[in-house]
């Protein structure tokens, strides 16, 4: 049994996330900083919100600084929105691989998500939301991202691979 947190005035638990996710438009601040360089900033994300996971934060590709960016041979496959593909980062010397990833022909649900690009907070120096760093979700395969607004238990954590 799953101890779902009760969400505060102002906060939203994941619990209430719908399954399958639903993608929304958001006009949020959205900043990603990288061996202190900005390599992407916007107020034109799309939010991912799927049930047991914190959101997902998805770029447009105009609005993220891609001289950075290196496509590698990693992919992944999601059920809901298609195949993923991965860049790794580099700024100067320091470099994150497989860092980020996107969907370059989603499937036609997500058709909306085509080309944004979404990050592992983990991997970077700092994400920020409205001015809020956030904390990356807990495990190595989700990339959730968990402000004070958003309340679990969020899955990707030991003993959550069967929630």
């Amino acid at each position: 049994m799953i101890n779902r947190i009760p969400p505060a005035p102002g906060q939203e638990s994941v619990w209430d996330y719908p399954r399958p996710p639903r993608l929304e438009d958001s006009s949020r601040q959205v900043q990603i900083i990288f061996n202190n360089v900005v390599i992407a900033e916007t107020r034109q994300a799309k939010r991912l919100l799927e049930t047991s996971h914190p959101p997902s934060y998805y770029i447009p590709p105009t609005e993220i600084r891609l001289e950075y960016f290196s496509r590698t041979p990693r992919s992944s496959f999601c059920e809901w929105k298609g195949q993923a593909a991965y860049y790794s980062i580099q700024v100067g010397e320091q470099r994150a691989e497989n860092a980020a990833w996107f969907y370059p022909e989603p499937t036609p649900a997500f058709s909306d998500l085509a080309n944004y690009v979404a990050f592992y907070p983990s991997l970077m120096q700092a994400c920020y939301l409205d001015g809020e760093q956030v904390q990356a979700q807990p495990g190595d395969f989700y990339g959730g991202w968990i402000t004070s607004e958003i309340v679990g238990p969020f899955k990707g954590g030991l003993g959550s691979w069967g929630w």
